[in-house]
């Protein structure tokens, strides 16, 4: 039987996760080497060392950052997978959770693409073990509509969260309409993964 959390416990937790959104923000606005521990904990009203509670260091940080939204892609891509009816449901239900991710998420986005060499090596093998995951879930439900090999199916998949994922850096917050914007990128995706060749 496990004990349920003390107010202490869910004030921590609760602590932990803004850290971890300041953290994501502020590594999108201005990279790994642009950010001390005193700007996120500055930005969340505790001072740098204070961080330390939370976290080991700037590198645990970015590493907490990193792997918690491959957790989350894995996670999420696996619920809408199994949830669908037939193959092309599958394929449409996991192109529309990762543009709403996408859309979503496209600070951590960025963190990824252009921080993960900053990772710790343990911390980097498990993002990367995430992403193979992530990965296989897409080349399954790609596989049946496609007459492709294995290695056409992975590039189509890359290419396909490429189209995703660089959306969100090239438009504007301000004046994208976020459900215009899935509709057009779920469409592409869709073209793009299935297109003859």
């Amino acid at each position: 039987m496990t004990t349920p959390p003390t107010a202490r416990d869910r004030a921590k937790a609760e602590r932990s996760d803004a850290i971890l959104r300041e953290a994501a923000q502020l590594f999108a606005a201005r990279g790994y080497n642009g950010v001390s521990l005193e700007d996120i904990g500055a930005a969340v009203g505790v001072s740098g060392p204070a961080v330390y509670r939370h976290f080991a260091g700037k590198q645990a940080l970015l590493g907490a950052v990193l792997v918690k939204v491959s957790q989350e892609l894995v996670a999420g891509g696996s619920a809408v997978s199994e949830a669908a009816t037939d193959t092309r449901a599958r394929m449409h239900a996991l192109i529309a959770f990762h543009v709403d991710f996408a859309l979503g998420n496209a600070e951590v986005i960025r963190v990824q693409d252009r921080d993960v060499a900053h990772l710790a090596e343990g911390d980097h093998a498990e993002v990367r073990r995430l992403q193979r995951a992530y990965i296989a879930l897409w080349i399954d439900a790609l596989a049946p509509l496609v007459d492709a090999s294995a290695e056409e199916l992975r590039l189509r998949v890359q290419a396909c969260f490429g189209l995703i994922n660089s959306t969100p850096h090239s438009t504007r917050a301000a004046t994208r309409r976020a459900s215009a914007t899935a509709t057009v990128l779920v469409a592409m995706a869709e073209a793009a993964l299935t297109v003859a060749t």
